[in-house]
């Protein structure tokens, strides 16, 4: 059973991400590729203390990546976006930006 931590990696700090985040009241994660999304979902829930309403996933493919000759891939990843229910207040990761 995996933990909290190797659930969800590290929060997306984007400029979509951010503004998901503040329109829609919708948190971006980095989670690991074999996470569910109740998974997902419990993890928030017990990390940041609140209720969470939807839980969207996404497999991204990893982009390929040159150096000169060379070439090679960069490693897929799963990303999730996690819909906080009304009245929830939004958790503050990211500060200073």
């Amino acid at each position: 059973m995996p933990t909290l931590y190797t659930t969800i990696r590290k929060p997306l700090i984007t400029e979509k991400g951010l503004n998901v985040k503040e329109t829609e009241g919708t948190l971006v994660f980095d989670v690991a590729p074999e996470a569910t999304k109740t998974e997902v979902k419990q993890a928030v829930e017990a990390l940041f203390k609140v209720k969470v309403a939807a839980v969207r996933t996404s497999n991204v493919m990893g982009k390929e990546r040159r150096r000169g000759k060379y070439a090679g891939f960069r490693p897929d990843w799963k990303k999730a976006y996690v819909r906080l229910k009304a009245g929830e207040k939004m958790p503050e990761y990211v500060s200073n930006l």
